[in-house]
């Protein structure tokens, strides 16, 4: 996540640029982890300032903290370079729930949680400025924290019918 507007189509006067605020001092970043249900539509989702395999550690325990129920946990996960690290592999062989399924590379079509991504980034910032990396994850918080209970408006945007 970073403090940027995305700009994206709008309706404007012809022979017209439309202009988008965009006072930004510095670039602000921020790493958002999130892990996609596909049987009940949730997200659980962690920031973090970097994204690296400590910090996707922690996201990983969040993610078996909130299914500590379930007998098994399958992860569908791109192929960025922590997501393979050692320490990964080591934390992970003393948590056998948790099984890792890799898509093949450059494949961001088939990933489902970059959908909810798209639909944050087009209901939040699109055509949008806000002014801090705050307000953003306020609003990504106002948006997203009901789509961490099972949820058919999450289902509709991450899921592809072939």
């Amino acid at each position: 996540m970073s403090n940027t507007a995305t700009v994206s189509y709008q309706w404007s006067l012809k022979g017209k640029q439309p202009v988008i605020e965009c006072k930004q001092r510095s670039r602000e970043r921020q790493t958002v982890f999130g892990s996609y249900n596909f049987d009940s539509g949730q997200i659980t989702v962690s920031f973090a300032d970097r994204g690296n395999a400590k910090s996707f550690k922690k996201h990983l325990k969040k993610v078996l903290y909130a299914y500590r129920n379930v007998s098994k946990i399958i992860m569908v996960l791109d192929n960025v370079q922590y997501h393979h690290a050692k320490k990964i592999k080591a934390w992970l062989a003393k948590h056998p729930k948790l099984e890792f399924l890799y898509l093949p590379p450059y494949s961001p079509h088939l990933n489902a949680v970059e959908r909810a991504w798209w639909y944050m980034r087009k209901k939040i910032t699109n055509n949008r400025y806000l002014m801090t990396l705050r307000q953003r994850k306020n609003e990504f918080w106002k948006m997203f924290s009901h789509f961490q209970y099972p949820n058919q408006e999450l289902k509709n945007v991450c899921e592809i019918n072939y």
